[in-house]
């Protein structure tokens, strides 16, 4: 993959991209994930402090080496490194897979004894291994069921640790074992390294996990959710395998088709519908206008400077602007909505426009894929660039991209005092979701 244009360092500045990472800057820590980089045929980094997320990614060090995909060749298989068991506190900045984050977490969560342990003296690395080398069609996604953790460490100190542990069930088995000076002192000099094995779990003991409902950047952005007893798949028509592989267990749905998406994320349980018990309480509706609003004013004019703008101006744009307002239709629509919840608790959404309905709904706080769910609302409202950067970074980023220099302070400016300003509160007060 060729390596992206860099972000301006007014995301970073901010920590709006790689933001809440863990500083890597002692000689060891550094000696030890450079011998994990030559373990995967890398050279070693130059650098005297970097940054890692979750999975041991380091942008630095991917600017270092010019590919981003430094841990995640073909963007499948994805490599990691762990140096201490805190990065499981660490966000995920770089990746194929929406779930890697959770995945890592799962393995991390299972594993903190012998992660614990394994850490104090050695790096653990390896990789989230499927049955899948390369991405070349929807069908080679679709077969990826489970990942593997295959778990290595730069001292073998695992491959020691299994070693003593067989020498010491030969030593209770065998009745003469102790006699053997040769075997008691590879004993010695293994448990120098590994210490007391009966106290430290050196060994993983979960390492086989589910691969569950996702996104991945594969076709231009493809979606995964898995039912019962029915897999759906939302992404461009164009990816290859589309409506080809397992036609009598998957549905695929054109992420073009907001008609066809709505209807399938509303039978499944996935959304709340718009109703006063929750719309009146979160602000939803006030907040997606605002969006809606200033997504106007981006189009209108984008080299306009908005760091002093404030709710006054925006409502005296608005009155300027009627003819504007009225023609793109979605500031009206939601008046109207917020006056008809008012008045009867709820919206009729059959009678409102595909594509109007994802302006007034959320995902369903309580189901397992409320997070994948928002990310795909926002696809449909990419106006609403609060909601594209909690919970679709990539869309976010591309989008970011596009902007002018003024747009993109603005941009930093709202989510500084919106969304940054107390992320959890943010988070339960829009979309019901809690930590």
């Amino acid at each position: 993959m060729t390596r992206p244009a860099r972000k301006p360092d007014l995301l970073r500045d901010n920590e709006l991209i790689y933001g809440r990472l863990l500083a890597v800057d002692e000689p060891h820590l550094i000696q030890r994930y450079n011998k994990a980089l030559v373990a995967f045929g890398l050279e070693p980094t130059k650098l005297k402090s970097f940054q890692i997320d979750r999975t041991g990614f380091s942008p630095e060090i991917a600017e270092e080496c010019g590919d981003f995909d430094y841990l995640d060749p073909n963007e499948v298989n994805r490599r990691f490194i762990i140096l201490t068991p805190s990065q499981i506190d660490l966000p995920v900045v770089h990746t194929a897979f929406s779930n890697t984050s959770q995945l890592m977490f799962e393995f991390m969560s299972k594993n903190q004894r012998a992660i614990d342990a394994l850490t104090i003296k050695d790096v653990i690395y390896g990789e989230i291994e499927d049955s899948v080398p390369k991405v070349n069609d929807i069908e080679d996604l679709l077969s990826i069921n489970q990942v593997e953790f295959k778990v290595l460490s730069a001292e073998d100190v695992l491959g020691k640790a299994a070693e003593l542990g067989k020498l010491v069930d030969r030593l209770k088995q065998e009745p003469d074992a102790w006699r053997d000076n040769a075997m008691l002192q590879r004993m010695v000099d293994l448990a120098k390294v590994c210490g007391d094995i009966r106290e430290n779990a050196l060994v993983p003991d979960q390492v086989i996990f589910r691969h569950n409902a996702y996104w991945t950047s594969h076709f231009g952005g493809l979606y995964v959710f898995v039912d019962p007893d029915m897999t759906t798949v939302i992404c461009d028509p164009a990816a290859p395998g589309f409506r080809r592989s397992r036609p009598w267990q998957v549905s695929y749905l054109s992420i073009n088709d907001a008609d066809k998406v709505f209807r399938f994320l509303a039978a499944t349980g996935r959304l709340d519908l718009p109703r006063a018990s929750w719309i009146e309480a979160s602000g939803y509706l006030e907040h997606r206008a605002e969006m809606i609003v200033r997504a106007l004013i981006r189009d209108a004019e984008p080299n306009r400077n908005l760091t002093d703008v404030d709710k006054v101006w925006l409502q005296t744009w608005i009155h300027s602007h009627a003819d504007l307002i009225a023609q793109d239709g979605n500031f009206p629509f939601l008046n109207a909505a917020k006056r008809e919840i008012a008045q009867f608790g709820h919206l009729k959404i059959e009678d409102v426009p595909p594509r109007q309905r994802f302006l007034v709904v959320r995902a369903k706080p309580d189901h397992p894929d409320a997070w994948l769910t928002n990310q795909l609302i926002s696809d449909f409202v990419p106006q609403d660039f609060v909601s594209r950067y909690v919970f679709n970074k990539p869309g976010f980023y591309k989008d970011y991209d596009g902007l002018s220099d003024a747009w993109r302070s603005h941009v930093v400016d709202v989510l500084k005092t919106t969304y940054l300003k107390d992320k959890a509160a943010f988070r339960a007060r829009l979309y019901g979701l809690t930590d």
